[in-house]
């Protein structure tokens, strides 16, 4: 049985750092080295999220002071950029890999998206070319990739490698009228 997806709340703030730390430990899990990952991290994508874009998690089926699974992002900065969201980032638990965790977060936060933001057109995401479980995940949801930032990242080992730019692009995305006729 797939574990439940819900949006984050408050006090999971120590569970996804939790989560993060665990993450942050594998070479190529995520970008952030444990050390990293603060409160005021966690705090900082969760208040922006809650604010203007989604942050989903998933509960440890026999456990609930534990979190396996969290995706987040946010519309980014300036009001140029309000139909894209970005910062994406999304940790599993190395311990449930392999499970559909992350294939399901990703379809329910595309469901959320197409259900209740028409107004965002693209989401955002980086990954590191040799991270070739995530980048065929990652093309299996509908992302495509962009290009390639040559020497962007410094991985976990010292190496300086290329990062790579991916879209998901929202089919039920709405464009809003180039111009208001209010009060005409």
């Amino acid at each position: 049985m797939m574990p439940i997806i819900r949006k984050a709340r408050a006090d999971d703030l120590q569970k996804i750092q939790a989560l993060y730390k665990k993450v942050a430990r594998l070479s190529g899990g995520i970008a952030r080295r444990e050390q990293e990952i603060t409160l005021p991290y966690i705090r900082h994508f969760m208040k922006k999220s809650k604010e203007s874009g989604f942050n989903l998690v998933v509960d440890h089926p026999q456990n609930p002071r534990q979190i396996i699974g969290e995706i987040h992002c946010y519309t980014l900065e300036p009001s140029a950029f309000s139909h894209v969201l970005g910062e994406l980032t999304i940790a599993v638990d190395p311990d449930f890999h392999g499970q559909g965790i992350g294939k399901n977060l990703f379809s329910t936060l595309f469901s959320h998206i197409q259900q209740h933001r028409p107004d965002i057109f693209r989401v955002e995401l980086y990954t590191n070319e040799k991270n070739i479980k995530a980048l065929a995940l990652y093309e299996r949801m509908g992302f495509v990739r962009e290009g390639r930032l040559a020497g962007k990242i410094r991985v976990h080992n010292g190496n300086i490698e290329a990062d790579i730019p991916m879209a998901w692009f929202n089919p039920n995305y709405t464009h809003p009228t180039a111009f208001s006729t209010h009060g005409k």
